[in-house]
């Protein structure tokens, strides 16, 4: 099966990091203006969610216990959901809400379309 969301290997070394410094985490994506069109890292469970989101899939990263679970709000979902969604990080300094922002880093989306196989295997055609 093919991932809607992966990770480079510079954002699962912050996330095992991250993890050591705040136990398990989780990734919401809301799609809002400024820092909330990139991914919120928390603490598993401190952002709910709910009927109004989507739950993309499960990150595993080598050396981290719990996979960690990306949401994406529904309405920006509809938005993406035929592009392949990969967390990377680089410098400087993102929302005060997501874990990273004090370590100076911030987490944020690269994407690339889907191929129309994989958009079939998605059922997304």
């Amino acid at each position: 099966m093919v991932a809607k969301v992966l990770l480079t290997d510079e954002a699962a070394q912050w996330l095992r990091r991250l993890t050591g410094m705040h136990g398990p985490l989780m990734f919401h994506q809301s799609g809002g203006c400024c820092d909330g069109s990139a991914p919120m890292c928390y603490p598993d469970g401190e952002f709910r969610t709910g009927s109004a989101d989507v739950h993309l899939g499960d990150l595993v990263v080598d050396g981290v216990e719990k996979p960690i679970a990306f949401w994406m709000s529904a309405n920006q979902y509809e938005y993406w959901k035929h592009t392949q969604l990969i967390v990377d990080v680089v410098k400087g300094r993102g929302s005060g809400f997501s874990v990273e922002a004090p370590e100076g880093i911030r987490f944020l989306i690269r994407s690339r379309l889907f191929t129309d196989q994989e958009s079939a295997e998605l059922g997304l055609l």
